[in-house]
């Protein structure tokens, strides 16, 4: 059993697209649970499945951290401890988090404008702070008082997809105990990254049941463009550009993807035909050593053929981070997110779609600074000679006279 849900891709296609609704991705995570109670897991489960621990550790010195794992050989073998592939290179971490970020902005008084609270994800949050950033200038065109929880919260996604039930079940507490003023108010809740908001629309009400703000919660939880074309008197800013766009598979299945192509059509995109399903990366599923080859297979097939030959005047649109990653991998192109869209369309600046990407790739958290790099790299250095020197005397200072 285990051997045949290992390719489950837990995309939660099935869930919408089976006549009967089975949930593969479900049953995996149940399977998982049952199967490794009392076992040592894989060594992804522990590296990527707890990656919401990891990220906070490494935005201590999130430069140092990035130099690390492209340090040749250096960061073969971290990835290898990890049993993470070595075709790609891990994320780097931003120069800081958007939660810091938005605790540093001067707050506009609420003036009568209508509460949101944007959901602070991990790989929105020390990945890809810019989509955040985007989506707050956004929801405040929009006539938004927004607010971000500052406290250390994570959906529990990869924990559910590892089988890690358990530690799940406690993160979900967590949240609901943070925000259960927010929720009680009715103060809708939104999320950028599809797999994160998935789980408060469906796991959420499945883990528990009986919590009436968790419910409450799963009904407040809403996408960008769910929020927007539901706002009274909201006019969508225009941009008029040729659009290829990949819809992440949490977003179809659980989500309401026909709200963001409207969206699209409203601001003016003309949207590609672009028959293709899942990325292939699926979350940590890309990541793994064992399964790259296989989430490679899958974007070839038609995803990253179409990215290839789109135009260099066509935005590349992705909401989820590991399409976004699988996009840059396989095609080396930048893809935007919904809310960044939204922000160009704000904007309404003088250049063209493809400028505005390539500054937008420049300006990306993949980018290590070399100035910082190789001050950290001048200090590990030193950090190792001294530790060498040290170990040397002291090993002379025992030696019998």
């Amino acid at each position: 059993m285990r051997e045949a849900l290992d390719l489950c891709l837990q995309c939660k296609g099935c869930k919408h697209d089976c006549p009967v609704s089975v949930d593969m991705a479900t049953y995996k995570a149940e399977f998982l649970a049952h199967y490794y109670k009392g076992r040592l897991r894989p060594r992804s489960a522990y590296s990527m499945g707890l990656i919401m621990w990891w990220a906070r550790v490494a935005m201590l010195a999130p430069g140092l951290v990035n130099l690390l794992l492209r340090i040749p050989g250096l960061g073969e073998a971290l990835k290898t401890a990890a049993g993470f592939t070595n075709e790609r290179e891990v994320p780097a971490f931003a120069g800081e988090s958007f939660q810091n970020w938005f605790q540093r902005q001067p707050r506009m008084t609420d003036g009568g404008r209508r509460p949101v609270m944007l959901w602070p994800d991990t790989f929105n949050n020390y990945f890809y702070p810019n989509t955040a950033k985007a989506a707050v200038r956004v929801l405040e065109a929009a006539g938004y008082y927004v607010s971000v929880p500052q406290a250390p919260l994570c959906c529990g996604r990869p924990l559910y997809d590892y089988g890690m039930l358990d530690l799940a079940r406690r993160h979900l507490l967590q949240i609901v105990d943070v925000l259960r003023p927010d929720i009680r108010a009715g103060v809708p809740v939104v999320g950028l990254e599809p797999s994160c908001l998935s789980v408060f629309r469906d796991e959420l009400r499945n883990m528990l049941p009986d919590d009436e703000d968790a419910q409450r919660l799963a009904c407040q939880s809403k996408t960008l463009s769910e929020l927007l074309l539901a706002t009274p008197g909201w006019k969508p800013p225009k941009l008029m550009a040729k659009a290829l766009v990949q819809t992440h598979c949490h977003h179809k299945a659980v989500l309401d993807a026909d709200k963001q192509h409207e969206m699209f059509e409203k601001i003016g995109l003309k949207l590609q035909p672009n028959p293709t399903g899942c990325c292939g990366h699926a979350g940590s599923f890309g990541y793994e050593a064992d399964h790259y080859p296989v989430s490679m297979v899958i974007a070839e097939q038609a995803l990253l053929p179409a990215v290839r030959s789109a135009g260099s005047d066509t935005l590349i649109i992705a909401d989820g981070f590991s399409c976004r990653q699988q996009i840059q991998h396989g095609a080396g192109r930048y893809p935007l997110h919904p809310a960044e869209v939204l922000e160009l369309a704000l904007k309404n600046e003088r250049i063209t779609v493809a400028r505005e990407i390539e500054e937008r790739l420049r300006q990306s958290p993949a980018s290590v600074d070399p100035t910082t790099g190789m001050a950290a790299l001048a200090a590990i250095a030193a950090a190792g000679a001294l530790a060498v020197w040290l170990g040397r005397r002291s090993a002379r200072s025992l030696r019998p006279s």
